[in-house]
């Protein structure tokens, strides 16, 4: 497996280098076989139900529209709130707290 990086004493896998991969049966009552590349040819390929996360496919990218936004020098922008879409009232120990949603 040359080339795929590693962390910790034991050397296992770093998760940012692991992609999503098809479940192809499940091994018992909490493990999943998976269908993984041939470079991962030392991995076993059981998991348990633990160590996996779901994936919800393909995800659609957003794009920022930059001329109708300001950069800052650190690349950074300011997000201004164009309505609010609810309101409620909140009991922290002895005050209420008013909570707003705005998108």
């Amino acid at each position: 497996m040359k080339g795929v990086k590693r962390f910790g004493k034991k050397g296992k896998l770093s998760s940012r280098y692991v992609g999503p991969f098809e479940i192809v049966e499940k091994v018992g009552l909490a493990a999943y076989r998976v269908a993984l590349p041939n470079y991962f040819g030392e991995v076993h390929d059981v998991f348990h139900v633990s160590s996996l996360k779901k994936s919800f496919g393909q995800q659609e990218t957003c794009f920022v529209d930059l001329e109708r936004i300001q950069l800052q020098p650190d690349h950074t922008y300011k997000v201004a709130p164009t309505q609010i879409v609810d309101w409620k009232e909140q009991r922290l120990r002895s005050k209420m707290v008013p909570l707003v949603k705005v998108s």
